[in-house]
């Protein structure tokens, strides 16, 4: 089965598979892991993860995917094929590794779902997160003082971002414009703020005007 890519989804669709095993290296998946995996496209990450964890939960907003990812996945009992919008998932109640491939514009909005709006309404957050961003966002999700900004400041309360590796346009079909990055956030038991809301609007008040010092 041959399924286009959707623009207006964002959808490129991962073919190196070489990329694919530095995933599952940097998101250190076990046999004793559930995973929930957002984006699954076409299912080559998808099957590897399936060989990896104990069980995989693969999201997809496509419906025109999931017929293909029910064939792809056929010989494994271990993959539950959810077809749903991430951003309004309900994250399983026992412990779980993220892995996406994220669409970019939905890269910011699925991280705060996942991470800080799970800590705040007292949810179930991933234990880690390992995602395909857009190199320039995940520069920023793992950039550290002085060279902080609002995406670094709204997930870095929650977890330790670290840029994992950078990954070219040529491995994705279509052929995006940009190249992109690998980042893997190992979340804290604890957020390390404690007021998010005052701490939240401090944030916001020093970004609001570019180029301006806060004192």
């Amino acid at each position: 089965m041959n399924v286009k890519a959707k623009k207006h989804l964002g959808q490129n669709f991962l073919t190196d598979k070489n990329v694919v095993k530095r995933i599952l290296l940097a998101a250190n998946v076990t046999k004793n892991d559930l995973v929930v995996e957002v984006g699954p496209g076409r299912g080559i990450l998808t099957k590897e993860l399936a060989k990896s964890a104990k069980k995989v939960i693969a999201v997809e907003l496509d419906a025109r995917l999931i017929p293909l990812l029910k064939e792809e996945l056929r010989d494994f009992p271990n993959v539950e094929i959810i077809h749903a919008d991430a951003l309004h998932f309900t994250p399983p109640s026992a412990p779980y590794k993220l892995v996406a491939n994220l669409p970019y514009y939905i890269s910011s909005p699925l991280l705060n779902h996942f991470i800080k709006e799970q800590f705040l309404a007292r949810g179930n957050p991933p234990i880690s997160a390992t995602v395909m961003l857009q190199k320039e966002v995940a520069e920023k999700l793992c950039a550290a003082p002085p060279n902080m900004n609002v995406l670094a400041c709204n997930i870095q309360p929650f977890g330790t971002a670290t840029y994992e590796f950078t990954v070219k346009r040529g491995a994705f079909n279509p052929i995006p414009k940009v190249d992109s990055a690998v980042t893997h956030i190992e979340i804290y038991q604890r957020p390390l703020v404690k007021d998010y809301d005052a701490y939240s609007a401090l944030v916001s008040a020093g970004f609001s005007q570019k180029r301006k010092q806060l004192w």
